[in-house]
């Protein structure tokens, strides 16, 4: 109520300071407003001037909530939204495929560069030539070596070894395919298809079928299918089929031979021999049952029988 009061008493200072002059009919007016105005409800212009102050705050108040939305909308714009969890998942899908097609194009570009790369046509071509030079000089190197440890052997002058006394055997019932070569004595038994170099003595009760080579060559119930060289003696024994030439310094026949016999010692043809081919020799003897099927020439004797006619036409 004091409010109010100190209002009307500024009111009317206000209104005496800007017209002092109409102060006498200001307060005749006032006189007879009073006298033919009705006297006023205090209460009522009280409860007035409340409803006018409550719809001034309401209206304040509505302003300011105006203004915290607009600066809380202003906030949650520049602030960052969290996704609900929907979106995240497309998002992440999103990220997955990126990263998929970044790895497929980085898989066919590799693979268009090895593409670009020629491969070599075999494997040599892919080695270095000086590797090459190095690898065969070291296994010259490796072999002249091995030479050296066993007395001046050479492999590619098997005639120049040194005999030794150990004796290889191929047992019964084995089958060997290829080439053999030994420094000693061989005993085959069993069956070999290949050429045989044997620096001591060659005993055979098996089947060769290739060229054999050795010191003395000795076959009893054999099967031999190739020639037969001998630097010493050869010894066929019954039972025995050679099929190929014969050749060595001297040969005692007790089986069958188709191929020429080249011998520059004596030949012997026992009871049982067969020989179907020519015979060269120094000699022959020829047992009484023995079957040849060809000429006999004794080349390689002390005398020669076409030099000792033309010297008897000479004298």
């Amino acid at each position: 109520m004091g409010f109010f009061s100190e209002l009307k008493s500024d009111l009317s200072q206000a209104v005496n300071t800007l017209m002092p002059e109409d102060k006498p009919e200001a307060e005749g007016l006032d006189n007879k407003a009073t006298e033919t105005k009705e006297p006023v409800d205090i209460d009522s212009m009280l409860n007035r001037l409340d409803d006018i102050k409550l719809e001034d705050a309401a209206a304040k108040t509505e302003e300011k909530v105006e203004e915290k939305l607009d600066e809380t909308a202003s906030k949650e714009e520049d602030s960052v939204v969290t996704p609900e969890e929907p979106v995240l998942e497309e998002i992440r899908e999103v990220a997955k495929e990126a990263e998929e097609d970044a790895l497929e194009e980085k898989i066919e570009e590799q693979t268009m560069e090895e593409l670009e790369v020629e491969e070599p046509k075999n494997a040599l071509e892919a080695i270095n030539p000086a590797h090459i030079d190095k690898y065969v000089a070291d296994k010259n190197a490796e072999t002249e070596m091995i030479t050296k440890k066993n007395g001046g052997i050479d492999t590619m002058d098997f005639e120049n070894q040194t005999p030794t006394d150990e004796v290889a055997s191929i047992t019964e019932g084995m089958i060997v395919k290829g080439d053999i070569a030994t420094t000693g004595s061989l005993e085959l038994v069993g069956k070999i298809t290949g050429n045989i170099k044997c620096l001591g003595k060659l005993n055979v009760t098996g089947e060769i079928t290739g060229d054999s080579d050795a010191a003395e060559i000795y076959a009893e119930s054999a099967r031999i299918t190739g020639e037969v060289r001998s630097k010493g003696s050869v010894k066929v024994g019954q039972s025995t089929v050679i099929v190929g030439n014969i050749f060595g310094s001297s040969a005692v026949i007790a089986g069958a031979v188709k191929g020429d016999i080249d011998v520059h010692g004596p030949v012997v043809l026992d009871t049982t021999a067969i020989v179907m081919g020519n015979i060269k020799s120094q000699s022959v003897q020829i047992n009484n049952g023995a079957v040849i099927e060809g000429m006999c020439s004794q080349a390689y004797a002390d005398v020669n029988p076409s030099e000792f006619f033309e010297g008897l036409k000479n004298k």
